[in-house]
């Protein structure tokens, strides 16, 4: 199994006709024949894309609205590369739309804007991943956004982080370790987003098919304690998988943001030794240094 996409899941590009959307839309294309089924342009609506897909031309309808496409393609994900000035209203609309997966890529998005987003969202049954994230990827299934399918390799660890990156370090380790991955997930790094870490650990809980978890953070909010509070709760019930954990940002000075807007220390709050500590009474062994996830997840497996 997986969570969130697979074979089935068929995706609506908001953005496709701009430079980023064609090469990304591209990669998925090419990624085992993930359904990217059309795009939207509220001006080019009726036109074709075209795109280059291992030496050979794809073409997809483009369509005036995610509720036109949704309707005629049967979509089920929605994925976003709107430049940041229009992303929320593009995240709003896919949400109207009723699209039960929306994964935004764009950075930089106004954080008023996605206050409105997110009090959209909570009153409708669309789940958003990101924004400023890398997607989603399930191996040899389907490819949303913009994670390197190459690393990838169908397998039990979970991947669940906010910095792309090091989603990236994560996969290719377990990927080299011989244990690949049912899904990952990059949540975003931004302060107001749509999927938190404990949506996704909970799905990586109920699935049969993940037999272990790793959890990548980094400095700035609380997301982390809590995450790890739900797992120690969900420990008590009989409930836990091996798990690995590493924190981004230990050496960074209060507050100054580092590479995320949600990256910052303040207040006090947010830091990388309160989130390890928090993290490490849940069960979850922390990795010295993001080269050694790999390695720290299968020694959390063998115990």
């Amino acid at each position: 199994m997986s969570i969130l996409v697979n074979n089935d899941t068929k995706v609506l590009v908001q953005g496709l006709t701009g430079k980023t959307g064609t090469f990304h839309t591209e990669q998925a294309l090419a990624y085992h024949g993930t359904k990217m089924v059309g795009g939207v342009h509220p001006k080019k609506g009726g036109e074709t894309w075209a795109g280059n897909v291992n030496g050979e031309t794809a073409e997809l309808p483009i369509f005036a609205s995610v509720a036109e496409g949704r309707e005629k393609t049967g979509a089920n994900a929605s994925v976003i590369y709107v430049p940041p000035a229009g992303a929320g209203a593009a995240i709003i609309e896919a949400i109207e739309a009723e699209v039960p997966l929306i994964v935004c890529i764009t950075e930089g998005i106004p954080v008023m804007d996605m206050v409105k987003v997110k009090a959209r969202l909570e009153k409708s049954n669309s789940r958003l991943v990101g924004p400023n994230c890398p997607g989603v990827l399930t191996p040899e299934e389907c490819k949303i956004g913009i994670m390197p399918g190459n690393i990838f390799k169908k397998g039990s660890v979970g991947v669940v982080s906010r910095s792309g990156t090091l989603t990236y370090e994560a996969v290719f380790q377990t990927t080299n370790e011989g244990l690949g991955q049912t899904t990952a997930v990059g949540i975003g790094g931004d302060p107001v987003k749509g999927t938190e870490f404990i949506d996704i650990l909970e799905m990586f809980l109920a699935d049969e098919e993940t037999e272990s978890i790793i959890m990548i953070g980094e400095i700035g909010g609380s997301a982390e304690e809590e995450a790890a509070q739900f797992l120690l709760d969900e420990a008590k019930k009989g409930r836990s998988k091996p798990a690995a954990g590493f924190i981004a940002g230990r050496t960074a000075p209060p507050g100054r943001t580092m590479g995320h807007a949600g990256a910052v220390i303040s207040g006090g709050k947010g830091g990388a030794e309160d989130k390890i500590e928090a993290m490490e009474r849940a069960g979850i062994r922390i990795s010295p240094s993001p080269a050694r996830v790999g390695t720290t997840l299968v020694e959390a497996i063998k115990g």
